[in-house]
This record gives C-alpha cells, sequence and structure tokens, in this order.
C-alpha cells in the first residue's frame, strides 16, 4: 500500500489549500481543473491524504459535504462565511463555487 501521495495526489492537495476561504470546488471542479482524473480519484485522495488542507471546501457536487464530516464541515462553513442553501445543511454551489483563479 502506497504511504506517501502520488503526483496527483499532491496538485489534489495543492489545489484544496489555494481555494480560499468561504469558497469551494465540487470534487469534479478539482478533477476538471486539473485536467486529469475524475471525482472519485479526487475524493479518495482527499479521504486519504486530506486531512492537512482545508478538506471541508472540497465537496460533492450537490454542496454536500465529506461524508461522516458533515458537523465539522458546518462549523467551518460558519465560520468563513460559506454560502448555505436555504436548508443550512448544505453548500450554495451556485454563490460559493470558486472559479480557480487566484
Amino acid at each position: 500500500m502506497q504511504q506517501e501521495p502520488d503526483e496527483f495526489a499532491e496538485l489534489v492537495l495543492e489545489v484544496a489549500e489555494r481555494i480560499p476561504p468561504g469558497r469551494v470546488l465540487s470534487y469534479g471542479d478539482v478533477a476538471e481543473l486539473l485536467g486529469r482524473g475524475g471525482p472519485r480519484q479526487v475524493g479518495r485522495v482527499m479521504a486519504r491524504w486530506g486531512g492537512g488542507v482545508p478538506w471541508w471546501r472540497v465537496i460533492r457536487a450537490d454542496g454536500s459535504p465529506p461524508p461522516g464530516h458533515e458537523v465539522r464541515a458546518l462549523q467551518e462553513y460558519l465560520a468563513e462565511g460559506t454560502p448555505l442553501r436555504q436548508d443550512g445543511t448544505r453548500v450554495d454551489m451556485r454563490r460559493a463555487r470558486w472559479d480557480g483563479r487566484s
């Protein structure tokens, strides 16, 4: 089993670190920004090595936080002022999606 992140994983983690507070990208957005991989590959990287980056900013396309981390993610969204949907449990992707530019 691989102990260290490979090149793709390092790139995914770099993108996650660049997402500004209050903004998000979906797993698919990250893959598209990198021009490689897909949502599942990005999700796998985040699950395995994402603990050291702002993981709550990489989410499902429907605005749902990473499964099993909903409570902590919501705390981060509230602290950062991330736009939420009316239900208060999901991010408003239309308003919160980052365009990938610094």
